[in-house]
């Protein structure tokens, strides 16, 4: 383990370190991608996305990727594409495209603001919102399918461990913005 070194006083505050002294859990001479978390959660999230696929709507209707936004609009955390960009964590030309898919279907349109000609505005149609009140039974469903076996303490032990995963990742990305803005 590395030594941490203070920073002086008249510097920047440090960024958040990870929740606790760093592993060696994986280590070159033995690594097998296959066995890395980040490979399992991908395969996780992936399987977890075709069933919401399969479960949700009809053939030709919205896809997993596409449930997010029709979600979001639903719940009024995004009006415009870059709101939804933002809430989805995609750049605006992926979002244009999800969009552009919905509306297609049917599911949402779009609405020069009245007030600001440069603003378009993303509603959802009568089936749109149809549509989005199915998503949260669904995901419930699915998740609850895919943590068969698992006890309430289990299911909220991995919870907080995804949850120490994701803080060490903010924190990982926080200090490689700031050691990026310090260059």
């Amino acid at each position: 383990m590395s030594e941490v070194i203070p920073e002086p006083d008249d510097a920047l505050p440090a960024a958040p370190r990870p929740l606790g002294p760093v592993p060696d859990f994986y280590r070159p001479e033995n690594y097998r991608a296959e066995e890395s978390i980040g490979h399992l959660m991908r395969r996780i999230t992936s399987a977890v996305g075709q069933s919401v696929t399969n479960g949700l709507w009809e053939p030709g209707s919205p896809t997993f990727p596409q449930w997010a936004p029709l979600y979001k609009l639903h719940l009024g955390h995004g009006t415009t594409v870059a709101e939804l960009a933002r809430e989805c964590q995609l750049d605006a030309g992926a979002m244009t495209r999800l969009l552009d898919r919905l509306e297609a279907k049917g599911l949402c349109r779009r609405v020069r603001s009245v007030s600001d000609r440069r603003v378009v505005n993303i509603e959802l149609t009568d089936e749109g919102r149809e549509a989005a009140r199915q998503v949260p039974h669904v995901l419930c469903r699915v998740q609850n399918e895919h943590l068969a076996g698992f006890s309430r303490e289990e299911w909220q032990q991995l919870r907080g461990y995804l949850t120490r995963i994701l803080d060490n990742a903010n924190a990982i990305a926080a200090r490689g913005a700031k050691d990026e803005s310090a260059s």
